[in-house]
């Protein structure tokens, strides 16, 4: 299992988080790829070297493409910017939309709607994991600026959180998160700061409401000591590390890469500064995917009546996100002959307590049952064939006679046809059919 550990002395942010994983290895070029499908000539990801307190590391901020604005620019409320611990601007702007809207890409100084936000990201096509993790860090800012607010989040309108340079940090770190193929976090304690922030309704104490609420969504633990008067965790860096996949247990195992990221700004006692290592995990180190043989899993099963086919799909994900092998649903009959789901994945030993707790927290079941599976994996690797379309990633099995079986990569499939308007599996057939003749 592949675990990011982060240390944070400087607290964090969107953009700390960013550059975090890209100082891992994650590329600015492929980000910037996906961000320019997403929100096309609006932005460009900017990463520098600096030195603070001693310490080597990486800076990146988001660059506006937009000529008739700048990046740091006064709202049409009245408050300051000495307290932001890195781009972001007026936190807790939450607005209630009082008029429909037609926007089709963001911009960096509209107000967007939760909704709008989360269509834009669909659009994009992204790698299914990262655009997971994305509608999950944007669906609990909504809801937590809907909490605060007493709204829906479906009519929760963002002004800081829907700026371009945080849609950028948001979707540009799950993505980079998704290229390391990260498998879980482990977090320490994360400062917050102290002092106060200038929000839309008024003067409030550092962390910022909805950053408190960000906090108890994401069960962080937070150091709120206030040697330093300034926001160290911002909402967008609350969000995404209480919506990324996360370890509790002590980790044994090989430091693979480390980095060094820093916020915009120079603190008084303490560098700017987010540590992350990429550890392999040995205490719970999966397989590899191109081992091959034989493995024993587990596999639960719970029985549900309750949950709409909304949640289910929720949770699906979540449990795909989290680690599970596979995950699926069968129709059953319950008791007084009412319709049901049994909800089942397939997961290592060691990850059944983690991954029950998904399952638990967003269904409401009481319990789950488990059983002991012996499997059969064929040896597998990965393959990018250049089709007329574009590149499409194979998935190739080893059979035990010396014959190969291949598939191609749904989501490149996907993504170029609609690109191209032609049939997906008119795609997939191209690129398998490739793979055959020059096997």
């Amino acid at each position: 299992m592949r675990v990011l550990k982060i240390d944070s002395i400087g607290g964090a942010s969107g953009d700390m988080l960013l550059g975090a994983l890209i100082g891992l290895g994650a590329e600015v070029g492929e980000i910037q790829t996906w961000i320019e499908r997403l929100i096309p000539g609006h932005a460009r990801i900017v990463v520098e070297p600096v030195m603070s307190f001693g310490i080597q590391g990486v800076r990146a901020h988001v660059e506006l493409l937009e000529h008739d604005h700048e990046h740091e620019h006064d709202h049409e409320h009245d408050h300051e910017h000495d307290h932001e611990h890195d781009h972001e601007h007026d936190h807790d702007h939450c607005h209630v939309p009082t008029h429909g809207s037609g926007h089709t890409h963001a911009h960096p100084h509209d107000h967007h709607a939760y909704r709008e936000i989360r269509a834009l990201i669909d659009r994009a096509g992204l790698p299914e994991r990262a655009r997971f993790l994305a509608q999950k860090t944007f669906r609990m800012v909504a809801e937590a600026e809907g909490k605060i607010h007493d709204r829906e989040p479906d009519e929760v309108t963002f002004h800081e959180v829907g700026a371009v340079d945080s849609i950028v940090d948001i979707v540009g770190s799950c993505v980079a998160f998704d290229l390391l193929k990260i498998d879980a976090v482990q977090l320490g304690v994360i400062p917050t700061g102290s002092g106060q922030v200038h929000c839309q309704h008024g003067l409030y104490p550092v962390p910022a409401p909805a950053t408190v609420e960000l906090i108890r969504m994401g069960e962080l633990r937070i150091d709120s000591r206030a040697d330093e008067p300034f926001e160290l965790l911002t909402p967008t860096g609350a969000a995404l590390l209480g919506a990324w996949p996360r370890v509790q247990e002590t980790i044994a195992g090989v430091v693979t890469r480390q980095s060094n990221a820093f916020g915009q700004r120079e603190l008084s006692h303490r560098p700017n500064l987010l540590r992350a290592m990429l550890i392999e995990d040995e205490t719970v180190r999966e397989p590899s995917a191109s081992s091959g043989g034989g493995d024993v899993v587990s596999e639960a099963a719970c029985n549900l009546d309750d949950v709409s086919p909304e949640t289910l799909g929720f949770v699906m994900e979540a449990l795909f996100t989290a680690g599970a092998l596979d995950v699926w649903q069968e129709a059953i009959v319950m008791k007084k002959q009412r319709l049901g789901v049994k909800l089942c994945f397939l997961c290592r030993k060691e990850d059944c307590s983690r991954l029950s707790g998904i399952l638990f927290r967003e269904t409401g079941a009481l319990g789950v049952r488990f059983s002991t599976r012996e499997r059969l994996t064929l040896t597998r690797e990965e393959r990018v064939i250049t089709t007329a379309y574009g590149p499409v990633r194979v998935k190739i099995g080893h059979l035990p006679d010396g014959g190969t079986v291949c598939k191609a990569e749904f989501e490149d499939c996907r993504k170029l046809a609609l690109q191209h308007g032609v049939p997906l599996r008119r795609i997939a057939d191209e690129a398998e059919r490739l793979f055959n003749r020059g096997k």
